[in-house]
């Protein structure tokens, strides 16, 4: 795979299923070469660059562990390598375990803020590093911050720390072209999502904007786009809660 300097390069972690496969897709639609990053689901990642090259996208599979700073150093270097450099960072990669505070296994909590403070941390860190002047990096929030939801404490607080982490960023980058924002999403029909729900949940969630449903990968896909393209570079520090209207 060569360099080709007329495309902008994102790197999309957990590209491979839920909104950063709709993510990585959509980017790719629009003109963008993506490095799907992924886990532990290989086969997965390689069935979402299948259909990106086969509706005429640029995209290849990364495997790295968000949290491991050496996994990290590699995906951008392996991004590098196949396309020339990083313009784009789409941050999507998280772990949603919950439970109430008191009954919370701390193994579990230590596993998910692992995954989503210490990976943003990582994630960041070399995207601050990497990413050209004009580029953007976006991190995932979630818009159960600031709503008193049973059982997503420490999941809540893991999205609080992304969203000081993205704010400050932002103000890090001063001088270098670089956006740094963060999106909130609502209820979003992924398997996350659904996972551990019956459907008196699920219909409570789906019922929570005032637009009277739940989102779909493709509503945050369109916001990511917007958000790391040049027509959204003036967005900066900022945390977009596309949620449909939920308060």
């Amino acid at each position: 795979m060569s360099e080709d300097t007329n495309r902008r390069v994102a790197v999309v972690t957990g590209g491979s299923g839920g909104i950063g496969r709709e993510v990585a897709a959509r980017l790719a639609a629009a003109g963008t070469s993506v490095v799907v990053n992924y886990a532990g689901n290989a086969e997965r990642a390689k069935e979402v660059v299948e259909e990106i090259t086969a509706a005429g996208g640029t995209a290849a599979a990364i495997g790295a562990d968000v949290a491991d700073e050496q996994a990290v150093v590699r995906l951008f270097e392996e991004a590098e390598r196949l396309f020339g450099g990083v313009d784009v960072v789409v941050h999507a990669a998280a772990r949603m375990d919950l439970a109430p505070l008191v009954d919370f296994d701390l193994a579990t909590l230590d596993e998910m803020l692992r995954i989503n403070i210490r990976g943003t941390f990582v994630i960041d860190r070399q995207a601050a590093r990497k990413i050209r002047p004009g580029g953007s990096i976006l991190n995932f929030s979630s818009s159960v911050l600031g709503r008193m939801l049973p059982n997503y404490t420490g999941y809540a607080a893991s999205k609080g720390a992304v969203e000081a982490m993205t704010f400050i960023l932002a103000s890090e980058l001063r001088g270098r072209d670089i956006s740094v924002n963060a999106i909130a999403p609502g209820p979003t029909a992924t398997p996350m999502f659904f996972e551990g729900k019956d459907e008196e949940a699920i219909a409570r969630f789906a019922h929570a904007a005032p637009l009277d449903r739940l989102g779909t990968p493709a509503d945050i896909a369109e916001a990511v786009v917007f958000l790391t393209s040049p027509a959204g570079h003036w967005i900066n520090g900022q945390t977009i809660r596309a949620n449909g209207g939920m308060n």
